[in-house]
């Protein structure tokens, strides 16, 4: 059997002018898609954030990588007790991640009980690799630890589903997974009419009825957001990410203002899952896309990968950005994809 690879149609978007806690300057973007009009579509996002002075303004507030762990107790008492022995000894617990790799280390836990099964989610700190295999590796050693040493309980499974690692959850959305990234913009009146073609009225009107009012009408869970699910799977196919983390990384929140005229457009993605070496980032499509990123440059460990992630939402608010705008007239959205997507019949 002979390795094949599955050709996906990429174009470089931009260039995003970006600033903030971590990036602060204009920076082009590969997406990986068949889904054509989110080209020009997010390449008119970028063509705004140009216009602006301050741009994109992307502030990481959080980074953290999270494994579950399932232990089986003899009872909801002895998983209590275990609780209280293991946050007592948070400082040996670290002291046995860093054992397991040069750049893990455990910065947070968390718990639940459910009768007599004790769920502990690990969190750390993994440089600038997405994590997954490094948590996985910490938590065998962890678990190997607290089977030995904390009485009343016993192994049950590596990973509990409380992570919540590919999953729709509310936990990721309020403890965080991954690098948390607000992104903001600043729209005059002026630009959002001539460019957009519509209004800062219309587009936080259509965001509290569409987002926020239809979401919650759909049972959506932490999340009220358009498609950032569209722009973040593009990226993470084009930069060799692990594509099924988009499940929890579009799980986000735009938030939008009138103010006086001008628009204040904003996304929060607390849960983007990025990492710039490790798996196939090294070699290839994504380690040339990574290095014309810049995110494979000489820095302090977890820096290229919280430039990535920033670079990941900005483009998110890009895409958001102009298919709110879009929604607020009608029939633009259509004639947007019959324009780039309808090819002429043949005979």
């Amino acid at each position: 059997m002979t390795d094949s690879f599955a050709a996906v149609p990429l174009q470089w978007v931009g260039p995003i002018r970006i600033t903030g806690n971590t990036v602060n300057e204009e920076v082009s973007v590969p997406l990986a898609t068949f889904e054509s009009p989110l080209w020009p579509s997010t390449g008119r996002g970028a063509r705004v954030s140009r216009q602006t002075r301050d741009g994109i303004v992307a502030t990481l507030v959080d980074e953290r990588m999270t494994r579950s762990i399932l232990l089986v107790a003899d009872n909801a008492e002895a998983s209590h007790r275990a609780v209280r022995q293991l946050a007592a000894e948070f400082a040996q617990l670290q002291a046995i991640t860093a054992e397991s790799s040069r750049f893990a280390q455990l910065i947070g836990l968390h718990h639940q009980i459910a009768g007599n099964l004790l769920f502990l989610r690990f969190e750390f700190s993994t440089a600038d690799a997405a994590g997954h295999n490094m948590v996985t590796l910490a938590c065998d050693h962890l678990m190997d630890h607290i089977v030995t040493a904390v009485p009343g309980v016993r192994y049950g499974s590596i990973s509990g589903n409380y992570c919540a690692d590919k999953k729709a959850t509310a936990v990721n959305g309020i403890l965080g997974r991954g690098k948390n990234v607000v992104t903001e913009l600043l729209l005059p009146r002026d630009l959002v009419e001539d460019e957009l073609h519509t209004t800062a009225a219309d587009v936080a009107a259509l965001n509290l009825r569409k987002n926020l009012i239809g979401t919650q009408l759909a049972g959506g869970i932490r999340s009220a957001n358009a498609h950032y699910a569209n722009m973040l799977l593009a990226f993470y196919l084009a930069t060799g990410q692990d594509a099924a983390n988009i499940v929890e990384g579009s799980q986000g929140l735009t938030h939008t203002e009138d103010r006086d005229g001008d628009l204040y457009f904003s996304c929060t993605l607390p849960n983007i899952i990025v990492g710039t070496t490790g798996s196939a980032k090294n070699t290839g499509f994504a380690a040339e896309n990574l290095g014309r990123l810049g995110c494979h440059a000489d820095r302090e460990p977890g820096a290229n990968a919280r430039r990535l992630a920033v670079l990941a939402a900005a483009t998110v608010l890009c895409g958001e950005l102009s298919l709110m705008a879009a929604q607020t007239n009608p029939g633009e959205l259509m004639r947007a994809h019959l324009k780039s997507e309808r090819q002429p019949v043949t005979h």
